[in-house]
Formats: C-alpha cells, sequence, structure tokens
C-alpha cells in the first residue's frame, strides 16, 4: 500500500518541502529489502537498520515486503538523519498501523530514531517550521528537543515527541501531546542577560572609550597591547554594550545556529548577541564556511554579533585574507560543483594583537630584533587594516588601578549611550536601508559625513603626513560620525575628527620609517 508523509530538507539557511513516500511490493524470503531513492546521501541510506529497529522495538509490525522510499523532489540532494522518522511513520500507515491516514496530510514531521524507538533531535528545526508554513502545513512533529526552536514560529503547531511510537499513538488517537508554547519576549529577555559586566574592568580608559564608539557605529576595531593588559576581557564584555538584539535579529540568528547544528537545546531563540571567538590555528573554511555540502562557518555564527580574533598576526595569512570579503559585503557565498549557497555574515570584527613577537615591545623585557618585529607587524596586510575603523593601544594596567575599591561603569550606563547614538543613526538612515555608520558607502558618506573648513584642513594634513588610503579616509569620517552621534551632534566638529584620527595608529606605522629607527621605542608610537 502506498503512503506519503511530508518532510524538508535544508538548502542553505533555508528548507524546502519533501514528500516521503513509501510503498510494499512483496519482498524475498531473506526479510524485508528496503531499497531508497531521491538522491539521498549516506546518513539517509543507512536509515534502513534504525528504522527497521525502532519499528521491531516499539512493537510494531514487521514489514515482510520490499520498501521503496522515494524522496521527492527527486533532483535536490537529500542528507542527514531527520528522514528516519517520516520514512518509519510511512512505513507504519503502509502496514494500516495508523487508522487515521488522512492525518498524515496536516504535519510535518522529521526526527532521528535511536534503534530504541527514542527520537533524537536534528538541525535546522526553525527552518523546517518556517518551511511548514509558508507550505501550508498546519503542524510540525519534531523532537522535543527541537520543539521551543520551531515554536518561535507564529501560525505552527509544534508538537514535541520523545518515541517513535508516541506517534503513532498520537495518529490514532491514543496519546494526548499538546502543542509546545512558547513566550518569545519574555525568552527574549531573558536569553539577553549577561555573567558579566564592564565595571569588572580596571583602568584602560582610553580602550573602554574607542569600544564604546565602535558599538554605538558598528565599526571593526583591533586592539594592540601587551599581555595580561586586558584585550580578551575587554572584548568578552563587548556584547553587554551592543544594543539589544530585536526579534528579528534572533530569528536570523537562530536560523544560522541551528542549521550548525551549535544552537543550546534549552536556548531555543538566540536572544543574546553571539561572540565567536575561533582560535588561531583555524582554517579558511572553518572560519568562512565549507564543506561537500556547505554550512555556516565563524563569520555566519557571528552574525549580528561580534567575531574576536584574538593574537591576530598568528592566524593564517590565507585565513585574515578571505575576511575581506564578507567584511565588505556582510554576506559569504560559497559554490559548490552542484549548488551555490549565501550565507550572512554582518559581524563587528574584534581582533587583538601585541605589539611584537613577545609582547613587551618598548620596554626592558623585550628582545625582539627590528626585523623580527616589523616581520610580526606585516603578517597583517594593509587592506586587511584598511578595513578596521578603529585601532586602540591597551598599555599594561598600572598597580594602583588595579587595586582600587572604585568599579568604572556599568554595562547598562554604556549601552544607554550606545543605544541612543543607534537611534539617531537609524532615525538618518530609514531611508537608506541601513542601521548604522559603518554600513555607510562612498555616496552616503559624501551626504551625512560633511566638514566646516577647518575639518577639511585637519583632515587634509592628517592624510598627507600619515600616508592614508581612500579607504582610510572613509573610515575616519564614519568615526567622526559616530562620535558627533555619542555628543548628540549633527555635525561633524573638528575635536570629533581629531579623535577618529587618533585611531589609525597602526595605518602611521605601515607608511613610515618608525619600526625601522629603534631609537623610537617605546609605546609613544602606537
Amino acid at each position: 500500500m502506498l503512503s506519503k508523509v511530508f518532510s524538508a530538507a535544508l538548502y542553505g539557511l533555508d528548507a524546502y518541502l519533501v514528500s516521503v513516500e513509501v510503498d510494499l511490493n512483496p519482498g524475498g524470503p531473506n526479510g524485508p529489502r528496503m531499497m531508497t531513492v531521491g538522491l539521498p546521501d549516506t546518513a539517509v541510506k543507512e536509515s534502513r537498520e534504525r528504522v527497521l529497529s525502532a519499528i521491531k522495538n516499539s512493537e510494531l509490525l514487521m514489514p515482510e515486503d520490499e520498501i521503496i522510499v522515494n524522496l521527492a523532489p527527486a533532483d535536490l540532494k537529500k542528507e542527514g538523519s531527520a528522514f528516519d522518522l517520516p520514512i518509519a511513520v510511512g512505513i507504519a500507515a503502509s502496514m494500516d498501523e495508523i487508522g487515521q491516514r488522512d492525518r498524515l496530510a496536516e504535519f510535518l514531521i522529521m526526527g532521528e530514531l535511536s534503534l530504541d524507538g527514542t527520537v533524537r533531535p536534528v538541525r535546522g528545526a526553525l527552518s523546517v517550521a518556517v518551511c511548514a508554513r509558508d507550505a501550508g502545513i498546519p503542524g510540525v512533529i519534531l523532537p522535543r528537543q527541537n520543539a521551543r526552536e520551531a515554536a518561535v514560529v507564529e501560525a505552527v503547531r509544534v508538537y514535541g515527541v520523545d518515541t517513535f511510537r508516541e506517534v503513532i499513538d498520537f495518529f490514532n488517537g491514543l496519546a494526548d501531546i499538546q502543542p509546545t508554547q512558547l513566550d518569545w519576549q519574555a525568552m527574549l529577555a531573558q536569553s539577553s542577560r549577561h555573567r558579566v559586566d564592564f565595571a569588572d574592568v580596571r583602568g584602560q580608559i582610553q580602550a573602554k572609550r574607542a569600544l564604546e564608539i565602535a558599538c554605538a557605529g558598528g565599526h571593526n576595531v583591533l586592539m594592540i597591547g601587551p599581555p595580561g593588559s586586558g584585550k580578551t576581557m575587554l572584548a568578552r564584555r563587548i556584547p553587554t554594550i551592543l544594543p539589544s538584539m530585536s526579534f528579528t535579529e534572533a530569528i536570523e540568528t537562530t536560523k544560522i545556529h541551528s542549521v550548525a547544528g551549535v544552537l543550546t537545546r534549552e536556548e531555543g531563540l538566540v536572544g543574546r548577541r553571539p561572540f565567536r571567538s575561533p582560535h588561531h590555528t583555524i582554517s579558511h573554511a572553518g572560519l568562512i564556511g565549507g564543506g561537500m555540502i556547505p554550512r555556516p562557518g565563524e563569520v555566519s555564527l557571528a552574525h549580528n554579533g561580534v567575531l574576536f580574533l584574538d593574537e591576530l598576526p598568528e592566524f593564517q595569512r590565507r585565513v585574515l585574507e578571505v575576511l575581506r570579503q564578507p567584511m565588505e559585503d556582510e554576506t559569504v557565498t560559497i559554490a559548490r560543483a552542484s549548488m551555490s549557497l549565501t550565507f550572512p555574515a554582518r559581524f563587528m570584527l574584534v581582533a587583538a594583537m601585541n605589539p611584537c613577537p613577545c609582547g613587551y615591545y618598548g620596554t626592558a623585557r623585550c628582545q625582539c630584533g627590528v626585523a623580527a618585529v616589523h616581520h610580526y607587524m606585516q603578517r597583517i596586510s594593509g587592506p586587511l587594516l584598511d578595513r578596521i575603523d578603529i585601532q586602540v593601544h591597551v598599555p599594561a594596567v598600572a598597580y594602583r588601578e588595579l587595586r582600587q575599591a572604585q568599579t568604572g561603569e556599568s554595562s547598562q550606563a554604556v549601552r544607554e549611550r550606545v543605544e541612543r547614538a543607534r537611534h539617531r543613526q537609524r532615525q538618518r538612515l530609514e531611508k537608506e536601508n541601513i542601521f548604522c555608520n559603518a554600513r555607510l558607502n562612498s555616496a552616503l558618506i559624501r551626504k551625512y559625513c560633511g566638514l566646516d573648513e577647518a575639518g577639511e584642513k585637519l583632515l587634509e594634513q592628517a592624510i598627507q603626513s600619515m600616508g592614508f588610503s581612500a579607504r582610510a579616509h572613509d573610515r575616519i569620517l564614519k568615526v567622526a560620525r559616530t562620535i558627533a552621534d555619542l555628543d548628540d551632534i549633527d555635525r561633524i566638529q573638528p575635536d570629533h575628527l581629531s579623535e577618529a584620527i587618533q585611531y589609525r595608529n597602526l595605518d602611521k606605522m605601515f607608511h613610515s620609517d618608525i619600526l625601522l629607527t629603534r631609537s623610537n621605542a617605546g609605546f609613544g608610537l602606537f
């Protein structure tokens, strides 16, 4: 008997509807043989053993006929173990184990089966629920661990199950499974709480100011300083001063994390801005994304959040260079012979590095030669450096600052200023379809970053004396625009521009002979 069950397959961040068609034909004397067609991968083909064992251990009738499973549309690749549950339900329906077969059309079913019939979680539950909604299917049956994630989608009833037998009893009216209810507003508020605070950081007034500006305008930032100066500590607190995530941003981020298989099952919705900190040994595929069937990389997992690269010069140069395109386009396109997928990658890059191989350049502890320091700094290419708006020195913290009883400003106080500045930017840029100053293109810079006569002279002098590139020129103006927004001023003033210029220290190093003149040693060059 022929039966049909609806399921879904992932394609990038989205899911498309798959019809799981099951037919039974008279089999041979050696027991049931299952053939799966429709471009299944190895994991799908291996479902035979899992499905048949789950049916047997759920005390249902075992098929003795040949089982033909077709995954339609047949011209798109199907991967993963999430088709186990719909295939098993289709076999049960063909064996007349389901009395109300017409109810199958009301549900989209996904889940991996254990040999004992337990339903295991799958990737991409949020995308699957969106697929069901768009296809007009009112219900979704998923593993219970995925139910909260999928329940974020309105207009779809999500049923979380633990076992295959529970699904069969549900269709036969023997089990009452209640749809998963979710208050996404409360979930978003709860998950947005942080365990760290900017008040934990002692000293580093200049670095805190630079990070506030970076968060207010969405700018990329590079921190340079000796080991133990607090660079990583500062970076990990950046999400606490970024604006709170909107529901749309939370859905986008959750989709990526779900498809990548890194979503915490208890969360259901990513309400805290991501903070991704890959190790410097990461490959370019791990950073950007890839694989035979492309998966999101770290730049996409950091979407709407922070990508932190500690010990920046230790990353392979090839790995760093692949960052240039997503930093400009805010997307990553991964092309394969059979497909081309695009993942979002709108992140704030935060990088940290030592000033020399040993980290103590400019002090008596440093034994690095001039050539070694120069080679170390040259590991960061000029084009990549151009794309970093703010470069700030993070010096060693003085003993008195470490021991002082008074704490600094809290993250909440800083975030309030950041959100006010972002609000000004959203109002100004609403018609441009962008949300922060870091996304201004050349035309919009001319439109919104005008200077008075004093500002023009100051910028001209800085470019001529420090050898800034055209891209650095644009980024100075964008940072100055953000500083003006923090001051609640409509027009960029010379002091805003002067502060923005000071955040291009590495440009000065790369376009001068300072590194080659040991007599100028000291952190003053930063």
